[in-house]
């Protein structure tokens, strides 16, 4: 599998992420480690995990995994920080929380560094220096190689890359932001993304199958086994059941059959070779599933068809983002 560069580092990673949202809660170890080695022996590098992912069980369970199955400096392992059970209070960025977070996640992953770790979403009620200062003493530290923010809208990306750049040497850049993207979702095309690409961030595109919706599983009603029928993951699928989706599934199926290929291959592709983009995190719950999203690797969309789907799924944009002069 290529490798690409995270942002303005030198850290290289798989262009395809594994993501790990569903282990020790869904996937049991024999299907996560059927993931895992698939995975690697593909030539995947990059897996994304995060403390709150199963409770904390995937973390335990990746951890266990490489204990045995993948060797741990074949990886690059993504973990973050910051969510919280807390119904007052959904985010924790102060530096006490997630430096004892990260401790925590180091425990369970049976590991004493990550490479990539990332602030799970931004805190209003901590201020932003300290969020930073927090992964500044990590990689001081030598428990995490590179940092990054996930979640944080653009003036908050904007924000916190400039800080960080402010002092060069004493305070870790930015290497990465983690948001979800997909032809279903391209919110972050209006300031995200503008700003990511300026600040050299690599951009790490979570559900860029629109939570599923896209591979055309769910054109002719919602399968029994799917995560839309789960009790747990429909409220999160059902935004793109619509019919705005609809139209965008139907243009990637219609892109697909043209191709010869599957509707998850062309929205795949579409979304790894967006500018800006390092490496989609696919979260598939079987290894014939990742099989078959890692096949796109030999995939490069022709241009015309890029500049269909992107005219059918183009998301709104206008005053400011537009020229002024023109509206």
């Amino acid at each position: 599998m290529e490798q690409r560069h995270l942002g303005r580092t030198g850290l290289r990673v798989s262009r395809i992420g594994l993501g790990t949202l569903t282990w020790g809660r869904d996937t049991d170890e024999h299907d996560a480690a059927d993931l895992l080695k698939t995975f690697w022996e593909a030539g995947g590098t990059l897996v994304d995990t995060a403390d709150v992912y199963g409770d904390g069980e995937a973390e335990y369970l990746l951890g266990r995994l490489m204990d045995g199955l993948v060797p741990r400096r074949e990886l690059v392992i993504s973990t973050k920080a910051g969510s919280v059970p807390d119904p007052d209070r959904r985010f924790d960025g102060s530096r006490g929380h997630l430096l004892a977070a990260l401790d925590a996640s180091l425990t369970r992953l049976g590991t004493d560094y990550v490479d990539l770790w990332h602030v799970h979403a931004f805190d209003p009620e901590t201020p932003l220096e300290e969020t930073l200062q927090a992964l500044d003493l990590a990689v001081s530290s030598g428990r995490v190689r590179y940092a990054g923010v996930s979640n944080f809208c653009g003036w908050q990306l904007a924000k916190a890359a400039t800080w960080q750049l402010a002092a060069p040497g004493t305070r870790t850049r930015l290497a990465s932001t983690q948001m979800e993207y997909s032809l279903l979702q391209r919110g972050i095309e209006r300031e995200v993304l503008p700003a990511a690409i300026d600040l050299g961030i690599g951009l790490l595109p979570s559900s860029p199958l629109g939570r599923g919706v896209l591979t055309g599983k769910y054109r002719s009603g919602v399968p029994g086994d799917s995560r839309g029928a789960s009790e747990h993951l429909a409220p999160f699928v059902e935004p793109y059941l619509d019919d705005t989706a609809s139209r965008i599934v139907d243009a990637v199926s219609t892109a697909a059959d043209g191709l010869a290929v599957t509707p998850l291959q062309v929205a795949l592709a579409w979304v790894r070779d967006r500018p800006g983009v390092a490496a989609p995190i696919v979260g598939a719950r079987n290894a014939q599933q990742l099989t078959a999203a890692l096949s796109v690797e030999a995939l490069s969309l022709p241009d015309e068809i890029c500049r269909a789907l992107d005219d059918v799924s183009a998301p709104v944009h206008r005053y400011p983002d537009h020229d002024w002069s023109t509206l």
